[in-house]
């Protein structure tokens, strides 16, 4: 299956690994429909991309949200892809801290459901509005691919929360590729590394060295098209299922 004439919705599209998504799923041919709480950022980029992009507000953990931004979707074309690249919220403290107090559980929660809970509204969601999709070659009718991270295996010292929620992405993508097979849907998840976001830019560039030393090869931070190029090659290749592919240069996270 191609992405000519089929149309990926993608969460935190108007900004990061989801901007970069969403330019190289349109230079592959296909349409995306934006799906963001950035105003500005969103419709500024559908209009620079043209008719094969629109972009639609959506709350991640709304279910009216979400549906509204599906049925836009459609207004497009056929959807068939979905990508989980939405992300912003986080926070950093250890279980225990230094004077003595537990963590925050609010913290915690508020992260799971951003990265976690968000993700699979979003993959159950997604994924019910493709399965009504005609089946191609094989049978398949569309891919979702959502978005962890390498903390999901070697979260660092204050990340429990955040490693615990992308560890959790990780666990769902098996079971849900298993869920969906019958319905002819792939879901694989992409666990990046130490890429150079907007955000991450913020640090300075001094920061940005030492991260890119911390990396094997290449000793850089990883770049948003990359991660763009990799997720059109999942939607595009049948046989990527159910896996979690790292993506971040032989980098494994130290303690802190």
């Amino acid at each position: 299956m191609t992405l000519a004439g089929n149309v990926a919705l993608v969460t935190g599209g108007a900004g990061g690994l989801g901007e970069a998504t969403v330019r190289a799923i349109v230079a592959a041919g296909g349409s995306a429909i934006i799906a963001d709480l950035n105003d500005e950022r969103g419709e500024k980029l559908a209009a620079e991309l043209g008719d094969a992009v629109k972009y639609s507000r959506t709350n991640v953990l709304d279910d009216d949200s979400v549906l509204a931004t599906i049925e836009a979707a459609g207004q497009l074309g056929t959807l068939r892809y979905a990508v989980a690249a939405h992300g912003g919220f986080g926070v950093a403290e250890k279980v225990v801290q230094r004077d003595g107090s537990p963590a925050s559980l609010d913290g915690f929660r508020k992260t799971v459901d951003l990265y976690l809970t968000g993700t699979y509204n979003v993959l159950r969601l997604t994924a019910a509005a493709i399965a009504r999709a005609e089946p191609g070659e094989d049978g398949e009718r569309g891919a979702v691919v959502t978005t962890a991270s390498i903390a999901a295996f070697e979260g660092q010292i204050g990340q429990s929360s955040y490693a615990a929620a992308k560890g959790g992405v990780v666990g769902l993508t098996l079971a849900a590729a298993r869920d969906l097979g019958s319905l002819g849907i792939r879901v694989v998840c992409v666990a990046p590394g130490t890429m150079r976001t907007p955000i991450m830019e913020s640090v300075g560039p001094e920061a940005l060295a030492k991260f890119g030393a911390a990396v094997p090869f290449p000793k850089r931070l990883g770049h948003p098209s990359e991660y763009g190029a990799l997720v059109t090659h999942i939607l595009t290749n049948p046989y990527l299922n159910g896996e979690t592919i790292r993506l971040d240069g032989a980098q494994r996270f130290q303690p802190r």
